[in-house]
């Protein structure tokens, strides 16, 4: 199958430039996707687009990520966003390394292939451009009336805004449309690819290409994902689902992809997995038949989970996210193979308390631990009919009024787990 027939199937096409899919099928082409560097990490927000670069390299072509150094050292244009900070040039770098690391999970960066991956930095042709230079070798081949005829523009013009547009965000789409000539220049790259907001921009540069170079290259845009209610895709209340661990854990990343609802899990599954056509079909029809079983979730989750951290991560979520509907020795094993992030993240929220090792070792009586050191319950009172009435646990071990917790109890050498009937959870955190 061809890339963009690939990619239609699986509602990753927007829009593209007539002659692109022939373009495509005549020889091995080189094309690009633009990232901003704002942090070291990227979030599921630019999940589109890197696989937009994986299908390519997948078809054998080409993909170039293009770090966004020199547009970063700006921020954002349009000065409607906190995220965009002006950044210095060791920040930069040292984003651009996270990025790549991250993208080496999804594309061939170290083949001998000619297909291999390739990561640039605009800021490394853009740092030595005076002004004087640009305006010259670039913005006298691009009209203003070009430039206004834009969507993107005429929104901004025509908006409520007191503030209008700054110059640099008029401009902005010249920057990026440079971009894509000095690509075509130094790599051969005749295809720019981008959130369907980006087409503005991108057919920029392919006016650029044909107007200074007399070349010819093409633009291709993907929809922006929403979430079937309309709200944002990739937010959570905590903030954006990063790919680094350190941000956003395995575990809440495996979540949040399990939490979707049966119309995004959908749609999701074909645009962020690489599994064929055929599979997803069949899944999507066993889901409407069992959509209890919620198999597209899980499905989902497992593929995204391992794609962007590791089988390994999966099997501690799947292990975490099981733990809570466990009885007995099985959730308990469950328990004790969680690690201390693990466990804080199941049991975020939770109400906490600290005790010392030494009372632990010693040896302390649940009710003491659930009134007097806990305060999870109000008097030794309740603590004893709650005991007598079987409902309490500890680490999903029923016990009872005689129960004394000690080292044994502990999970991950630092937590007990208490809990009173089916939902109330409580945490003992064992300090030194």
């Amino acid at each position: 199958m061809s890339l963009i027939k690939e990619l239609t199937w699986r509602g990753m096409i927007h829009d593209s430039m007539p002659g692109v899919e022939e373009h495509l099928n005549e020889a091995m082409r080189a094309g690009y996707v633009g990232v901003d560097p704002t942090a070291d990490s990227l979030h599921i927000g630019h999940l589109v687009s890197i696989m937009m670069l994986k299908h390519m390299q997948v078809a054998g072509h080409k993909p170039i990520a293009l770090v966004g150094g020199a547009t970063g050292m700006i921020g954002d244009p349009s000065g409607k966003s906190n995220e965009r900070n002006l950044l210095d040039e060791e920040t930069l770098r040292k984003n651009q390394e996270g990025i790549k690391n991250q993208l080496k999970r999804f594309l061939d960066f170290d083949s001998n292939e000619p297909n291999v991956a390739e990561l640039v930095n605009n800021y490394d042709w853009m740092k030595s451009f005076s002004f004087l230079d640009f305006i010259r070798d670039v913005g006298k081949h691009i009209t203003v009336n070009y430039m206004m005829a834009k969507d993107s523009v005429k929104k901004r013009l025509s908006s409520e805004s007191a503030d209008g547009m700054s110059f640099t965000e008029f401009t902005y789409q010249l920057v990026q449309g440079f971009d894509f000539l000095q690509l075509y220049r130094d790599k051969n790259c005749t295809i720019q690819m981008g959130g369907s907001d980006q087409w503005g921009n991108i057919t920029t540069g392919t006016e650029m290409i044909r107007r200074i170079d007399q070349g010819k290259a093409f633009a291709v845009t993907c929809p922006l994902i929403t979430k079937a209610d309309g709200s944002k895709f990739g937010k959570t209340e905590s903030g954006n689902v990063w790919l680094d661990p350190e941000k956003t854990s395995p575990y809440k990343f495996y979540q949040f992809w399990l939490n979707t609802s049966d119309e995004d899990a959908a749609k999701y599954i074909k645009i962020f997995t690489l599994l064929d056509q055929k599979t997803i079909e069949t899944l999507i029809k066993e889901h409407q038949e069992e959509p209890h079983l919620r198999k597209l979730q899980k499905t989902l989750a497992e593929e995204l989970t391992v794609m962007v951290h590791s089988k390994e991560d999966l099997d501690n979520a799947i292990i975490a996210s099981e733990v809570l509907f466990k009885k007995g020795e099985e959730a308990l094993a469950g328990l004790k193979a969680m690690n201390e992030r693990l466990i804080l993240d199941v049991f975020e929220g939770v109400p906490q308390a600290e005790v010392s090792k030494s009372e632990i070792s010693n040896g302390l009586s649940i009710i003491e631990a659930l009134v007097d050191k806990g305060g999870f319950l109000k008097s030794n009172g309740e603590a004893r009919r709650e005991l007598k009435q079987n409902a309490i646990s500890v680490n999903k071990q029923k016990v009872g009024e005689e129960k004394e917790l000690n080292t044994d109890d502990l999970i991950s050498d630092k937590f007990i787990l208490l809990q009173k009937g089916k939902k109330n959870y409580y945490l003992l955190n064992v300090v030194d």
